[in-house]
């Protein structure tokens, strides 16, 4: 089979960890980068070549990306730009015919995120948020746990994610510009958890009937901290916390009638869980990444390109839009409003 080319938009942090991943997966490769700081770009193409040698060379790096875009080399390009700055090279590979992985979030608000899911379904370009988690070894363990109703009936579930990050109000982390927030940098988590683990337990995502948050704002006017209640046609309630302020046990755990079940440890990257079904001994299940965990989503990518469909059934457009729906929704309450977003309409 023919090797499948990435081209890579925005060297940062994140997009390394996705080049050791695709160095890693056989018939796969990165042949292209874009960057708007050039020197950055090329330093990281090198630093690719250096540990994760390819024989057939380093990365190109193309200054433009419409000459990336047309480049037949690339079969598909990873979106790893800071998350207000998405939508530009999303919709520029969209036009150009070029299929997208993009990191979450996709965009900071729904109304931005249909329009780019619109592009995609008119010009049948694949177009998939790379949600990491839900491609996780530990994921499909629990999945099977959930569909099998290991601890019965799902009652309730509950997920924290936090960390103290030193407040600099030009960092993307508390910058309104640049979209910052504790709710689209991490809350994003625990949210896509919750959708993914109610759609395991029952088959689909009961209406959301209340939703409750309490916050702490940044002097920015972004969330430091947002602590939410999420409770779903049929009684089940989820509760979450994020914030950029604290330490947590950063877990995912998850009620049924019959016991419950875990993820103990940075529940979005977990290899890790623990079965407690009632009146028995809990049961500790490892289950490793093969690379970094980056390889499940970029697999199911290239799987979904290459069958020429246009959405993952595993990432659904209908799941992204509808977590950035409950962000947007969450973010009213506490009273957050970013400076490019449009006014809310009148009452």
């Amino acid at each position: 089979m023919k090797t499948f080319g990435w081209a890579l938009v925005g060297p940062g942090k994140i997009a390394r960890r996705f080049a050791h991943a695709l160095s890693a997966l056989p018939g796969s490769r990165l042949v292209a980068i874009h960057g708007r700081d050039a020197a950055r770009a090329t330093a990281f193409a090198h630093q690719c070549q250096d540990q994760w040698p390819d024989p057939a060379g380093a990365p190109r790096v193309s200054p433009d990306l419409s000459a990336l875009l047309a480049d037949p080399a690339v079969d598909a390009v990873y979106i790893a730009t800071p998350h207000a700055q998405h939508g530009a090279p999303v919709r520029a590979a969209l036009l150009a015919g070029k299929p997208v992985l993009c990191e979450k979030p996709l965009v900071p608000c729904r109304a931005e995120g249909e329009a780019l899911v619109a592009l995609a379904r008119e010009r049948g370009v694949f177009l998939m948020e790379a949600v990491w988690t839900r491609f996780l070894p530990a994921y499909e363990v629990l999945g099977s746990c959930l569909r099998a109703q290991a601890i019965g009936p799902l009652r309730a579930l509950e997920s924290s994610f936090c960390f103290p990050a030193p407040y600099d109000p030009h960092s993307r982390l508390f910058d309104p510009a640049l979209a910052g927030g504790a709710l689209l940098d991490i809350g994003l988590y625990n949210l896509t958890a919750t959708r993914w683990v109610l759609e395991q337990a029952l088959g689909h995502v009961p209406e959301l009937q209340r939703l409750d948050v309490q916050g702490l704002l940044a002097p920015t006017g972004v969330d430091l901290r947002v602590q939410g209640l999420l409770g779903f046609e049929g009684g089940v309630m989820a509760q979450f916390l994020c914030g950029l302020d604290a330490s947590a046990p950063n877990a995912l755990t998850i009620l049924g009638e019959r016991g419950s079940i875990s993820l103990p440890r940075n529940f979005w990257e977990s290899q890790q869980l623990v079965l407690r079904p009632q009146g028995q001994a809990e049961q500790w299940v490892d289950a490793p990444w093969r690379i970094n965990g980056f390889e499940g989503e970029i697999e199911e990518a290239q799987a979904c390109i290459r069958a020429g469909i246009i959405e993952s059934p595993r990432m659904r457009h209908t799941e992204s839009l509808a977590i950035l729906g409950w962000m947007d929704r969450i973010r009213a309450q506490l009273g957050v409003r970013y400076p490019f977003e449009p006014a809310p309409p009148l009452p």
